[in-house]
């Protein structure tokens, strides 16, 4: 075992401004034919980490408004992201990010946007129209929650009123009122170099409850995003028409677009399943396509991990962490592997040996889903889901109000980490596009993966790391080639956050698979902290815990800072298909249910949940392909 623990150091320096190149498709240029084969630049210099959340909702999100005004509008969210003090509107506290964000995307919901907030407010661009005041009626009768049913289908409303409501609040006309406000709340917030205001929205779809919505961004500025509209869940009827609303954007306007999967673990299966909307087997033109706009996926958020199931990884120790294995209704499901992004790698490699292309070849990333319009991500300072959850006695006391998804089952996460040239736009978008991008389940801890053939032992401390990890390898997110029948090596670097835990381990997430089509996965532990040995199974004795249940404090007394490492697959086979990609671990700290139990005077013995946590990184993979 290689591996070593750094200290601080010039190494640790490089780490943190150390940068990576373009892989498989370059920007302005998605022609899904060419995704593999376009040749890696260099960078021009050092690329930046960048922090980021692309999934917050405001009151423009017809479900956040459900609690009325409870929840932030756009640009306190703006505000907020960029760092400023800015009133939580329920309580009328005053609430500060600790540490600025470098990028968000406002992901509003593109069915019914804005339409909420713009009738709250009285606009009279939308209350022109009688369905408007009607709606308006319902909002000062009955409150938020009977606005936001109208808003999502309206079983509250008569045939008639919901025949004036599909005809006129999702008319162009009103659409484009609401998206014109996002744009100009986006322009309003965008400092290029400083912050990034991405401009996107949620396409909701969700057949039958089954969650499939992505979140959409692109890489224009206002101006050319007011030349189409966003596409919402009722004009489709599966993600086929939302490539097709890609490809004749672009073509009509120049702007391009992400789509980004979110929590597949409420989807009972169907964001990873294997046939096209009309039932159909995938092909390699199809494979293709959805690659090309689905370049990452998000493995976390508030509603639970994403990564895999214990029922799907049974030799994974840590693959039961923040399980949320149900439908939007909050009923629960059988683990099934299209609704993990582990199981989806693996499908994705075993649909490109039988017909050529990979269609789940995915980076990873973290997001909150946050409908507070705040990105909160700290367990000791977690701001909820919902306005209506954000009081310690709302999660867990007395006055908790009775959600699909209580708030003390919440996850307090996800962020992602972007390598990027610069912080603006287009350069984001590059980033996203070529896969490198890590996420986090909420601590800002640095991760590095570079993958080639002639790495050696030591080269983890090199001064120049990122430079030598382009020289002679491809970063996270890239594609191998052969090299006669040797095995790739990867080389490792994990920092910590300085806010946060100590690192416990790195490990290597291997997927591959055989000859037969048969998919297979294991994991490696291939650095650690403290004095521990590998056991002759290959795991670890458990790296402690100094979280004391009585004051929700713990110490960094165990862990390390800093772990890296140039690893050799011991296992490797020339012939077979294979990604890795890296996972590192905290040690345990204060889950944040904890620090409302004991504020509340609840004992945390009585809540049926693990009071620590140990939080996590999960890098893009790199794939070897024969």
């Amino acid at each position: 075992m290689t591996a070593r623990i750094l200290l601080t150091s010039a190494a640790a320096l490089a780490l943190t401004a150390c940068n990576q190149a373009p892989s498989d498709v370059s920007s302005g240029v998605l022609d899904p034919a060419l995704a593999e084969v376009a040749a890696p630049d260099m960078p021009q210099a050092d690329r930046q980490l960048l922090w980021g959340d692309t999934h917050v909702h405001t009151i423009n999100s017809v479900d956040a408004f459900s609690s009325g005004l409870a929840n932030a509008d756009i640009d306190s969210a703006y505000r907020f992201a960029r760092g400023m003090p800015v009133i939580f509107p329920r309580t009328g506290q005053r609430v500060q990010i600790d540490r600025p964000l470098d990028f968000v995307v406002i992901a509003d919901h593109a069915v019914s946007l804005g339409i909420s907030s713009r009738i709250a407010r009285n606009d009279p661009s939308i209350m022109q129209y009688p369905i408007a005041r009607r709606l308006r009626e319902l909002f000062e009768t009955e409150g938020g929650r009977a606005l936001t049913t109208a808003g999502m289908g309206g079983s509250n409303l008569t045939e008639e009123e919901l025949a004036a409501f599909n005809r006129d609040m999702r008319s162009d006309e009103v659409l484009a009122g609401s998206w014109q406000g996002q744009i100009d709340a986006a322009e309003r917030h965008n400092r290029p170099g400083t912050f990034t205001a991405l401009i996107g929205w949620e396409w909701t779809f969700a057949p039958n409850l089954r969650n499939m919505h992505r979140v959409v961004f692109t890489n224009v500025d206002g101006d050319q995003a007011g030349q189409f509209l966003p596409l919402a869940n009722y004009q489709t009827d599966g993600p086929e028409d939302l490539y097709a609303f890609f490809e004749e954007t672009r073509a009509r306007t120049g702007a391009d677009f992400v789509a980004i999967p979110h929590n597949s673990n409420l989807s009972e299966g169907r964001m990873f399943e294997l046939v096209d909307k009309n039932g159909d087997a995938f092909d390699a033109a199809y494979a293709q396509t959805r690659a090309a706009w689905e370049p990452v996926v998000e493995i976390t958020q508030y509603k639970g991990s994403s990564e895999t199931h214990p029922a799907l990884s049974s030799n994974d120790e840590f693959a039961d962490f923040e399980l949320r294995n149900m439908l939007l209704t909050g009923v629960p499901t059988d683990p099934l592997g299209g609704s993990y992004v582990r199981s989806a790698l693996l499908m994705g490699m075993a649909e490109e040996q039988r017909i050529g292309a990979n269609p789940f070849r995915y980076g990873i990333i973290g997001a909150s889903d946050s409908h507070t319009g705040f990105s909160s991500q700290l367990e000791n300072n977690f701001l909820g889901k919902l306005g209506e959850d954000y009081l310690p006695a709302d999660r867990l006391g007395d006055n908790k109000v009775p959600i699909i998804f209580p708030a003390a089952q919440m996850s307090a996460s996800g962020l992602a980490g972007v390598w990027a040239d610069h912080n603006d736009r287009q350069s984001l978008f590059d980033a996203f596009r070529r896969r490198e991008v890590f996420g986090t389940s909420g601590p800002r801890m640095s991760v590095r993966l570079f993958a080639g053939y002639d790495f050696a032992a030591g080269d983890q401390d090199r001064r120049d790391f990122a430079s030598h990890g382009y020289r002679l390898g491809v970063p996270m997110g890239g594609v191998l080639a052969p090299s006669n029948g040797r095995a790739p090596r990867l080389m490792i670097q994990a920092v910590k956050d300085p806010e946060a835990g100590n690192l416990d381990r790195v490990q290597v997430v291997k997927g591959w698979v055989d000859a037969r089509g048969r998919t297979h996965e294991k994991i490696f532990n291939v650095a650690w902290s403290g004095g521990r040995s590998m056991r002759a199974d290959g795991s670890l004795p458990a790296v402690g815990n100094t979280v004391d249940l009585t004051t929700a404090r713990y110490t960094n007394t165990i862990g390390a800072a800093e772990l890296a490492t140039v690893w050799t697959d011991p296992e490797f086979d020339p012939s077979m298909r294979t990604f890795y990609y890296v996972r590192v671990l905290e040690i345990p700290t204060p889950r944040h249910h904890l620090f409302d139990a004991l504020a509340l005077g609840i004992d945390p013995a009585t809540i049926d949940i693990v009071p620590t946590i140990q939080e996590r990184a999960w890098s893009s993979p790199v794939w070897y392909t024969p």
